[in-house]
């Protein structure tokens, strides 16, 4: 059967959270239509050179022809900065739309059998995508990019043994170098076509399978709920001159990285209140969380435990996000096919994990502008770190349990509606003096919604105390469990919760 075919036989959910994946989609064409355009107009060469055009406070003065030609695109060039402010903002709605995306696929367990590998396949374009926002923001060659290079290069020559290597290669010989030797045809070439391949790959694998869809009434593991391929199709055309339209008026109206302020790169230079991309500012702010003079000298190398160590820990942070299915099915023992979405407060422990990986990606994410809340709310640096440091160790602990215990209590909140009804505000006195309030039942879908979901046991007492059965246990040892089995039709669920 070929692809049309099976386009036009497959039924689609209809949940606003299935379009994040089309957004990004749209934002990648976007991104790359507008590429095209610069690539006619930019020098990737560090070449130097004398500006003389059209912005009068840099005219005479010394820069590469990046730089130039750059700035040349921005003032000279017919829509050229309209066209790289659309590039730079259509790169930022991907990679948020692709975070959202794959934040709505961990919390309702969408990355379960069969999708696993659809999971590893997003977490390679998450990587792919941010890897091109960096190559492409350091392109320009000004004072700003110039300084994520500083950073890089004193990051990759703390790696014992091939530090040094590493920079080179990076660097053409060293910082600063000649970067753009590797980094143009990365940003222009090798991640674009990464990137399609994978978009291809991952397209083809859920096509392979039923869509996955939210729990309801009539729903099941073996049936799909939803609206025809050509419906699906209109709306999805719709969406897509939507996300361009509004690209292009933001983009139009909302100015974004203006280089020409930051002034051309030296490598003796550094802008003040300098920040990196904000999909990568997780990584900056681990590196400012570690004290400084963290090292020691071992097998004749000196190890900066100040670079080793928030790059060693955001590095398991990032396998684990990446890995998280797997944790799970060997947590759960669970390796049955799942096409039927859990509500996150029905999983009280991966939405706990979740949580607090974002607190943690979060606070990461805000020690990067440390030196900026500092000069502005007139503290010292010293103590926003420091403020930092314990939120990255305790934010994650308090925001887990917190976060548990809210699951559960909504779990039991739904648990009381399914069996007794919503309040209605009427009191009424009962028989032997007293007040009552009077219970009106709840909708059935409404009451089929909260009844039937997927129960999570924790490991038999017989499997000891191994780490999997302690871990499941402490994971899934306080529960609340479905009144009725999910998948049935909602007159034996209403029969059963009302019994």
């Amino acid at each position: 059967m070929s692809t049309m075919q099976r386009l036009r036989q497959r039924v689609f959910p209809d949940h606003w959270t299935v379009w994040l994946g089309q957004i990004v989609v749209y934002a990648f064409v976007l991104t790359m239509l507008s590429g095209f355009y610069l690539l006619w107009y930019y020098e990737p060469s560090t070449g130097r050179t004398t500006y003389q055009g059209s912005y009068a406070p840099l005219d005479g003065a010394e820069m590469s022809r990046a730089y130039a030609s750059t700035l040349n695109l921005s003032f000279s060039v017919r829509a050229g900065l309209l066209m790289r402010q659309i590039h730079h903002w259509a790169s930022l709605v991907m990679i948020a739309a692709l975070l959202l995306h794959m934040l709505r696929i961990f919390f309702t367990g969408a990355f379960r059998a069969p999708r696993t590998t659809s999971w590893l396949i997003l977490s390679g374009i998450l990587g792919a995508a941010m890897a091109a926002g960096f190559t492409g923001a350091v392109l320009p060659d000004d004072l700003l990019s110039g300084t994520s290079l500083a950073i890089m290069d004193g990051t990759l020559k703390a790696v014992p043994f091939v530090g040094t290597n590493l920079s080179s290669i990076v660097f053409d010989g060293g910082y600063p170098g000649d970067p753009l030797r590797l980094f143009y045809p990365l940003h222009v070439v090798v991640l674009p076509l990464l990137l399609v391949g994978l978009l291809v790959l991952h397209g083809r694998h859920a096509l392979r399978h039923q869509p996955a869809q939210f729990a309801g009434p009539g729903r099941t593991e073996e049936n799909v709920v939803g609206l025809p391929f050509k419906v699906m199709a209109v709306k999805s055309a719709g969406l897509c001159f939507l996300v361009a339209g509004l690209v292009t008026v933001v983009a139009g109206t909302v100015q974004i990285n203006p280089v020409w302020n930051y002034g051309p790169f030296n490598p003796g230079d550094a802008s003040a209140g300098a920040a990196p991309l904000w999909y990568l500012g997780f990584l900056d702010g681990g590196l400012r969380l570690i004290p400084p003079g963290w090292e020691f000298v071992f097998l004749g190398r000196t190890w900066t435990l100040a670079v080793l160590v928030p790059v060693g820990v955001v590095t398991v942070f990032l396998t684990a996000f990446a890995l998280f299915p797997f944790i799970e099915r060997w947590l759960t023992r669970d390796r049955r096919e799942h096409h039927i979405l859990e509500r996150p407060r029905n999983n009280p422990a991966r939405t706990a994990i979740g949580v607090s990986g974002m607190v943690f990606y979060g606070v990461l994410w805000a020690a990067a502008s440390a030196d900026t809340i500092a000069t502005h709310f007139h503290l010292s640096v010293e103590n926003v770190l420091h403020g930092f440091q314990v939120l990255a160790l305790v934010g994650p602990v308090v925001a887990f349990e917190l976060t548990r215990r809210i699951c559960l209590g909504l779990q039991r909140r739904d648990r009381d509606i399914a069996l007794h009804g919503v309040e209605s505000g009427v009191i009424v006195a009962t028989e032997d003096g007293g007040f009552a309030e009077v219970h009106r039942a709840a909708d059935p879908a409404a009451r089929w919604v909260r009844a039937a979901f997927e129960g999570h046991a924790p490991a038999p007492v017989e499997e000891g105390r191994g780490p999997r059965a302690v871990l499941s246990r402490a994971l899934y040892g306080d529960r609340v469990d479905p009144l009725v089995p999910i998948g049935g039709p909602p007159a034996v669920v209403d029969d059963e919760v009302e019994s």
